[in-house]
């Protein structure tokens, strides 16, 4: 079986394709024929060293494909059955074993390309605009990276929940598919918060969704109204630095939440819930998932670069 691992922590030239052995399910896990893993900024920061992995690890958590075999205890799931997952560590491989828990069925309608590019990304963007802040009718937005994967589909939920977006992007080229998702104004980063109050007769936006962090995070405190949410979900520049919380109440009484999808996901009951709603958005069209470029595992490394650099629009998938 061929796999990205990884043997010490570092840049994008650590990653390494190597043959190992296939693995088999144990109580509670599904094999799976891995047909599209997500690259994603979390896969980054492991192998980075921001978030410790045991090494050697293979790298990866999302996927889609087809199950191959279920371990003892498996009961729902069948042999040759599409499935996806958010979290099944190993995913960049052509092989993964995935709690039972986390596997989500495909309806028809939804590819498994697509449901790798939607699944991790997709559930962010939907607890963002749902839960962490409840968008309704009139709703004023920022979101930052708007071309990028959570981006385009957190302007569409936007959107899709009655609110407005004002989008930020680092050229004119990413603005496209910003205003194609349902952004009514992109701008470059350094104008977001002049352009919110211009927006807003002077007040600023309701919410702002932050997903690049440190670079963005003085301007996101000044695009919001008082009592506004500032929403730090990433950190695609570097993590932001500690700061004194009476800037929030000089602000306007401001609020700061730093969510993980994990806390808006507690049980499979709430993942059903939600990739429901997803992939019914999807199946209809309302929801369009970009892919903005596939490489095969020998180019992982690329994917990773490209990533960093901001070069791409939309979710990169690697292809086994």
């Amino acid at each position: 079986m061929r796999a990205v691992q990884i043997t010490a922590t570092g840049g994008p030239e650590v990653l390494t394709v190597a043959d190992l052995p296939e693995p088999e399910p144990g109580p509670g896990q599904v094999l799976v024929a891995v047909e599209a893993a997500g690259v994603n900024y979390v896969d980054t920061y492991r192998r980075g060293g921001v978030y410790p992995l045991q090494l050697p690890a293979v790298l990866g958590s999302e996927g889609a494909g087809r199950v191959l075999s279920a371990g003892p205890g498996v009961e729902g799931f069948e042999p040759g059955q599409p499935v996806a997952w958010k979290e099944g560590p190993g995913s960049y491989a052509e092989r993964v074993l995935v709690d039972v828990a986390e596997l989500v069925p495909l309806p028809d309608g939804v590819d498994a390309r697509t449901a790798a590019a939607l699944l991790l990304q997709g559930l962010t963007a939907h607890y963002l605009a749902t839960d962490t802040f409840r968008v309704t009718d009139g709703t004023w937005a920022l979101v930052h990276a708007a071309a990028g994967g959570v981006g385009l589909l957190l302007t569409q939920v936007v959107r899709l929940r009655g609110g407005r977006v004002l989008a930020t992007t680092s050229t004119e080229e990413k603005a496209e598919p910003a205003r194609a998702a349902g952004a009514e104004e992109v701008v470059r980063y350094a104008d977001a918060a002049t352009r919110a109050r211009g927006l807003t007769g002077g007040r600023g936006v309701d919410v702002v969704y932050d997903g690049v962090g440190k670079d963005t995070f003085d301007d996101s405190l000044s695009a919001l109204r008082p009592r506004g949410l500032l929403v730090v979900h990433g950190g695609s520049s570097g993590q932001v630095p500690p700061f004194d919380v009476q800037r929030l109440n000089a602000a306007g009484s401001l609020f700061l939440t730093r969510p993980t999808l994990a806390s808006y996901v507690q049980d499979r009951a709430e993942l059903l819930a939600r990739t429901d709603e997803l992939f019914g958005w999807v199946a209809d069209g309302r929801l369009d998932v970009r892919i903005g470029g596939t490489y095969p595992l020998e180019q992982a490394r690329g994917a990773h670069e490209d990533l960093e650099a901001r070069r791409t629009t939309g979710k990169l998938l690697l292809i086994p």
